[in-house]
């Protein structure tokens, strides 16, 4: 297998993407009207543990006329193993009255370990923190992301990076324990509501290979779909070795930027194609972008 061969290249398919919503920094109609400069022609919204991004964006694609395909998605925080794993749902349907009580489930999950994050900042002398990430949640789901941007602000840390370093990581004075549902309920929420689980980001979770591996048979015993081959910043083997444990594991491959804003480094559509030998989860699963 090599990466020499982009499969369908164009339209441009990008299924993973955030607005502010959750923690990106752009409205839904920014970033669609971004997606269609930057020749993507499907783009999934997948905003943390809300859908409120999806109609918005839909609205303005009819709005500005725009040649853009918007597929209903959702990004479920996940605890396995002591580790925080992130699905991505596919072709949801946002009204769903269960895909509605689990994500309220997962909203109060997060508003309890904003409080924690915050009290820990408290005892630390950073006060407000709660206030401040509330803030520029702007109504949102609020995540770490927020209490990043809350700490540079107020002069902490130069970036956002520097502030999980120092304050969120694990071990660090505002680090909480996320209290998430499993992957298994995850997955059940996702396919309840007529979509699809997609494994999002494999290579960003710290693991060895060994426990990689653990991790994509779990998901894919519990009826995950598919999983996350192609990013728009890996390591120059990843790609290829993604796509073999698609293989592997009888997953489809998806890929997405996980846009959150402009940078030089992730860009809506940005270096997103598949490798040959791996069936693209628009491919096997069509009905995702039917709704």
């Amino acid at each position: 297998m090599t990466d020499s061969t982009p499969q369908n290249p164009y339209p441009i398919y990008d299924l993973h993407s955030h607005t502010r919503a959750s923690d990106g920094f752009l409205t839904p109609e920014e970033l669609v009207l971004r997606a269609v400069e930057h020749r993507v022609g499907v783009l999934a919204i997948t905003d943390h543990d809300t859908t409120d991004g999806v109609q918005p964006a839909r609205e303005a694609v009819v709005k500005h006329q725009l040649p853009l395909k918007i597929i209903a998605g959702v990004e479920v925080s996940t605890l396995w193993e002591n580790h925080e794993i992130h699905i991505v749902g596919l072709g949801v349907d946002c009204e769903h009255p269960l895909l509605i009580a689990f994500l309220q489930e997962q909203s109060e999950r997060r508003r309890a370990r904003a409080e924690l994050i915050a009290d820990r900042l408290e005892k630390a002398h950073i006060p407000g923190a709660l206030a401040g990430a509330l803030a520029l949640a702007e109504g949102g789901a609020i995540t770490r992301g927020h209490f990043a941007r809350f700490l540079v602000a107020q002069g902490k840390a130069d970036t956002m990076a520097q502030v999980f370093k120092n304050y969120l990581a694990r071990g660090k004075t505002g680090y909480v324990p996320p209290q998430w549902c499993t992957i298994k309920q995850a997955i059940d929420a996702i396919h309840h509501s007529g979509g699809r689980a997609v494994l999002a980001h494999p290579g960003r979770y710290g693991l060895s290979a060994k426990w990689l591996k653990r991790l994509i048979a779990h998901f894919a015993e519990q009826g995950g779909d598919a999983m996350e081959v192609a990013q728009c910043q890996q390591a120059p083997d990843e790609r290829t070795r993604l796509a073999r444990y698609a293989q592997d594991y009888q997953l489809a491959a998806s890929q997405g930027s996980d846009f959150h804003q402009p940078c030089p480094w992730i860009e809506l559509g940005k270096k997103l194609w598949l490798p040959g030998g791996v069936e693209a989860v628009w491919l096997r699963f069509p009905e995702i972008a039917s709704g």
